[in-house]
This record gives C-alpha cells, sequence and structure tokens, in this order.
C-alpha cells in the first residue's frame, strides 16, 4: 500500500465497550497494523471523557489537520486506542452537527425513501455519529489530498452505514466496505421470540422491519449493503439471511478471529487463573454463607443479555436438570456474567466482602449487583422457576453477575478475561449467534466451552455435533429441540466433570488448538480480499492465506497410536509404490529416442 492509501474502519463501538463489534475491532487492530501500519485509522464517536483505560489523545498527532477540520465545525480527538498495536485513532464530537439533523435525515429519505420519522434519539445518534465520520474521512483526504480511488472506507453495521451513503450522494470516490454482523430483522425476529429458522425462506426483511419497529434501521442496512462497493458478513450462516432479509449475498466473508495478545502467558497464566478462581469462590461463598467443595466445577456463561437468543434460558434449565441427576458426584459452581439493569454493587455484600467475620445471612443469595426490579427480571425468574436457590445441600449453585465487568464493578473489579480464564468449562447454547466470539474467547483461554450448530463460530468448529472431548462441544440447535438440548447440555457438564486430571489437561488443549487456528494473524487476509474486491484488484495477499488444519500423522499417532498405526502402514506402502513409479518413468525416458516424445513427455509434466 502506497503512502498516500489509506483504510478507515468506522464503528460506534471504537473506543466503546458496548457489545460484540467492540471485540471484533479491537482484536483484529494488531493485525491490520501489522499490514497497513499509519495508513490505517479508526473512527469512533466522542463521548468526552479525557484520557480513559481504551484512548489516549496525542495533541501533536495530525495537529495541523484537526485544526483545520475545527474551521469546517469537525470537533476531533487524535490519539491512539489500547488494545495490541495501539493503532491511531480519530473520536468525532457528532452532536456538533445537530443542527445539520434534518437537512441530512432529509437526504436519506429523498435519495432512498429511509423513513426517519419517530426514529428517537439513539437511531438520530446513530445516524449522526456515520455522518460525521463521512466528513472525518473527507476532510482528512481533501487536507493531505490522499489517493481516494486508492483508500477504503470501511462501515460496521447498520449504525454507520449512513456514513456510506453521505459519502455516495457526495459523489467521493473512496471505496467503500459494508459489514454487517448481524441483520436487523434475523435479530429482531429471535428477540421477539419468532421463529427464525422453521420459517426462513418465507421471511420479507421489508416487510418483517414494519412489524418489528426497525423499518429504519433495515433500511439504512440494506442500502449500506446494496451501495457499497464490497458488502461482507462474518459467516456462512449470516450470509444465508443477508441474502433472504437484505436481498443480497455478501461479496466476501470475513470470519472473526482472535488476538491471543489478550491471553497471558507462562506463569502469568497460571496466576491469573488462581486469582480469578479465587476471586469467584471469596464472592460466592460470601453470598451463601458456607463454604465450597475444593473440587467444585466452575461453569460459567455471558454475552449480552438476549435471553433467548444467546441461550440463557436452556442454560438455567440445564443447570435444573444437572442439580437433580443422580450421577453428578462433583459441586457444580455456575456464574451467570451477563450484564443487566442495575443501581450498581450491592453495598452489603461490598461491606461483607471487606468484613468477612460478620455473621449475618443474606436473603439474596444469587446476585451480585443490585437489580432494578428483580422481580421483572427475565434471568432472576428463570433461577427462581427452576428454584436454583443455592441450598448448602444442592449439587448446583448459581450466581448471577449482571454489570459489565470493566475492572470496576464494585465487587469483582475485575475486567471479563480476568474472570473467565478461572471458569473450568463455559456454556453459549445460542439460538442466534452470526459469530460467537464468547466460546472462541474461551477456547482461546483454554477453557472447554459448549456452542451450537446454530453459530458462525460453532459451524466453523466442525458440521457436526461434537462432544466436549473434542475442547470445544457442537450440539444442535433448532427450533423444536429445546428439551434435547438441555439434556444434552447436562450431559456435556457432567461428562466433563467426571474426567480425570489428565483427560482434563488434553480437553483444555484441544479448545486451546481449536481457537489457535482462528487468530487474526491468519484471518485477516479475509479482510485484505475485501479491500482489494472494493478497489476491483486482483486479490494478493500481503499476509499469508490460512491453511485448512491437518494433522500430521506423527500427531494423530501421538492422540491414538492403535488407531493411527494402519495409517501409518498405508502411507508407507503408498510411498513405496510412488517411488517404484518414479523409478519406471526414468527407465521410459532413458528410452524414448524420438523428440516429438521427449516434448509430449514434457508437456505431459508441466
Amino acid at each position: 500500500m502506497k503512502n498516500n492509501e489509506y483504510i478507515f474502519e468506522t464503528s460506534w463501538e471504537v473506543c466503546n465497550k458496548v457489545g460484540g463489534i467492540y471485540t471484533v475491532l479491537s482484536t483484529v487492530a494488531a493485525s491490520l497494523q501489522e499490514v497497513y501500519g499509519k495508513n490505517l485509522f479508526y473512527i469512533g464517536p466522542d463521548f468526552h471523557v479525557g484520557n480513559s483505560s481504551l484512548f489516549k489523545e496525542d495533541p501533536k498527532l495530525y495537529a495541523d489537520w484537526v485544526k483545520s477540520a475545527a474551521a469546517e465545525g469537525l470537533k476531533v480527538r487524535v490519539g491512539t486506542w489500547n488494545v495490541p498495536g495501539k493503532p491511531q485513532v480519530v473520536l468525532v464530537d457528532f452532536h456538533s452537527f445537530d443542527n445539520q439533523k434534518g437537512a441530512f435525515l432529509f437526504q436519506l429519505w429523498q435519495a432512498y425513501s429511509i423513513d426517519s420519522m419517530n426514529m428517537g434519539q439513539d437511531y438520530e445518534n446513530n445516524v449522526m455519529f456515520s455522518y460525521a465520520a463521512g466528513r472525518v474521512i473527507e476532510s482528512f483526504g481533501n487536507f493531505y489530498k490522499i489517493n481516494k480511488a486508492k483508500t477504503v472506507a470501511h462501515f460496521h453495521e447498520w449504525q454507520t452505514a449512513p456514513g456510506l451513503l453521505y459519502l455516495k450522494l457526495n459523489n467521493l470516490p473512496y471505496k467503500t466496505v459494508f459489514t454487517t454482523h448481524a441483520t436487523t430483522v434475523g435479530r429482531s425476529i429471535c428477540f421477539n421470540n419468532k421463529q427464525l429458522y422453521q420459517y426462513f425462506n418465507n421471511y420479507n426483511g421489508d416487510q418483517m422491519s414494519f412489524e418489528l419497529g426497525v423499518k429504519a434501521q433495515h433500511a439504512v442496512e440494506k442500502h449500506g449493503a446494496l451501495k457499497a462497493d464490497c458488502f461482507t458478513t462474518v459467516s456462512d450462516i449470516t450470509a444465508r439471511e443477508c441474502l433472504q432479509m437484505l436481498g443480497k449475498a455478501p461479496d466476501v466473508v470475513t470470519p472473526n478471529g482472535f488476538e491471543t495478545g489478550f491471553v497471558p502467558k507462562g506463569a502469568k497464566f497460571n496466576q491469573s487463573r488462581n486469582d480469578a478462581r479465587a476471586a469467584l469462590r471469596k464472592v460466592a461463598e460470601t453470598l451463601v454463607g458456607y463454604q465450597l467443595a475444593d473440587d467444585a466445577v466452575y461453569v460459567g456463561i455471558g454475552g449480552r443479555l438476549e435471553y433467548r437468543n444467546k441461550g440463557i434460558d436452556v442454560f438455567i434449565e440445564a443447570m435444573r436438570s444437572l442439580n437433580q441427576e443422580i450421577g453428578l458426584k462433583r459441586q457444580i459452581v455456575a456464574f451467570i456474567l451477563v450484564p443487566d439493569w442495575i443501581n450498581g454493587p450491592r453495598k452489603d455484600l461490598q461491606e461483607k466482602l471487606q468484613n468477612p467475620k460478620q455473621k449475618y445471612q443474606f436473603a439474596d443469595v444469587t446476585t451480585t449487583h443490585e437489580l432494578h426490579q428483580p422481580q421483572y427480571d427475565s434471568v432472576m425468574q428463570g433461577i427462581n422457576y427452576f428454584q436454583l436457590h443455592n441450598n448448602e445441600n444442592d449439587k448446583v449453585k448459581v450466581f448471577f453477575v449482571p454489570s459489565y465487568l470493566d475492572g470496576n464493578d464494585g465487587i469483582f473489579n475485575k475486567v471479563y478475561y480476568d474472570l473467565l480464564i478461572g471458569l473450568d468449562i463455559t456454556v453459549f447454547p445460542s439460538y442466534y449467534e452470526p459469530w460467537g466470539y464468547t466460546p472462541m474467547e474461551s477456547a482461546a483461554f483454554s477453557i472447554p466451552t459448549v456452542t451450537t450448530d446454530l453459530t458462525g463460530f460453532g459451524l466453523w468448529v466442525s458440521k457436526g455435533v461434537e462432544s466436549i472431548a473434542n475442547g470445544v462441544a457442537v450440539l444442535h440447535r433448532d427450533d423444536n429441540n429445546r428439551n434435547e438440548l438441555v439434556e444434552a447440555i447436562k450431559n456435556e457438564v457432567l461428562a466433563f466433570s467426571q474426567f480425570s486430571d489428565k483427560q482434563v489437561a488434553e480437553c483444555r488443549a484441544k479448545a486451546k488448538s481449536i481457537a489457535d487456528k482462528a487468530q487474526w494473524s491468519d484471518f485477516v487476509t479475509y479482510y485484505e480480499q475485501a479491500f482489494a474486491f472494493a478497489k476491483g484488484e486482483k486479490f494478493k495477499p500481503l499476509k499469508k492465506e490460512p491453511a485448512p488444519a491437518k494433522k500430521t500423522v506423527a500427531k494423530k499417532e501421538a492422540e491414538n497410536p492403535a488407531k493411527t498405526a494402519p495409517v501409518k502402514k498405508a502411507v508407507a506402502a503408498k510411498k513405496t509404490e510412488a517411488k517404484k513409479a518414479t523409478e519406471k518413468t526414468a527407465e521410459t525416458k532413458k528410452t524414448a529416442k524420438s523428440a516429438t516424445g521427449k516434448k509430449k513427455l514434457n508437456s505431459s509434466k508441466k
């Protein structure tokens, strides 16, 4: 890439940790940085929080342009994002364009029939942020006279599609990429407890967007997909959804990878795991008022609070089933690490954690933070319905951690990864999951995990059902097999609880091995492919393309000598046959006399 050609990555979640897209962008940064260096920029919303743990402003960085942009009405701060790679970031104050909101929304209506009436402040904030991002790209390009026709502006999710449309409406020659990580209509169908898969081929995206109240979000997403120079999504399962709901198949599928820089190594890994486990145990024992078993199995589920989509409902039911399982010999300690609507950390729990000698018993022995209206909370309703009350004689204990784990939650004061590492096994039985970062993250931290074949990651791991002994269990899920799925989850956790230490170690190693095949250092090539497609160029990877995972005979033999011995013998026999064939060919070449014959032989070799 030449010095005057750039990559602009735009998302509402740049330096803004609110959802799964944050994980995508923050983990791919180092690999993109390795390919594009200082020609890579991220653009995100500025909430004026100064230098945070995520963003560090550098007033000297592009200071001349920042001054020029201010004269254009653009209020920006430039710095670095505190993630591996530390990429350059432009944060833009989109509220400075509030006086232009009506005019831009009218443009979208006039050009694309996008009806933004009565869509609310959240929708308008996203639209105006993406408009401001488009203005940032335009301003930077003009100031530095960059090669716009060879510069890629990459927009993530419907929230930024209006920025792409701004570039198109103003005939700016930037090459655009639009990525939907999940279609608005597909997610809304599932969120409203409708059956996505059974009636999949009968859904009309436009019609459903009206019915579900997401017509404007769907419209900007659809036009972003149709107008982009390259349209991408993250998995084959979502590619099918895009074709059905948006009327366009993706040009390139860009599967999500993971950056192993987030995973501690060596002695630090073991220390982090011990610290996390101690923290989980301390909080759990403080809540229930009695000691947990030393050999307890720590199980977890995390992600957004999408009770059905993320499979939280079947996870809770599976814990009830496990609690009633006669064959369960070890204690199960389950943590639901899902942010919810809270007032903050529980004051009584904080006090008892600081003064463990206090003898009083809590009425609430389940939650770590104070919920708004817990009687109406879906997670608590599930826990109570299945009578998971954390009695001392219960085999399964369930704890609900309803706070963002950003290191300042008031109870654990650890980020999500620093608690995840302390678990023994995780369960993410999603109904709707375009990719599935949570099981991938778990595997990257050597935590065996359970997922389903309705996730992009699950299908990437295996096209068929896999057990937990594989490191990543992939369970079948559809619209009608809830009871079977609950039983399958119970059986996988039960099987893991019965593993010997050696089997656990093997299982952890297999989970890590699977995650190692999904690193961004390999998957970044799909981004390169999308950028080349947008520019109309032949794809020439700057990074080596990921090869399919293959086990050598030696590795297979190490895993199962009895099973692989015949394979090794067959390979040796084929080598002998090949050697004989080579000798025969050499003899034929010696006896060939005619020049024509030699030419034919050489042609056949080519």
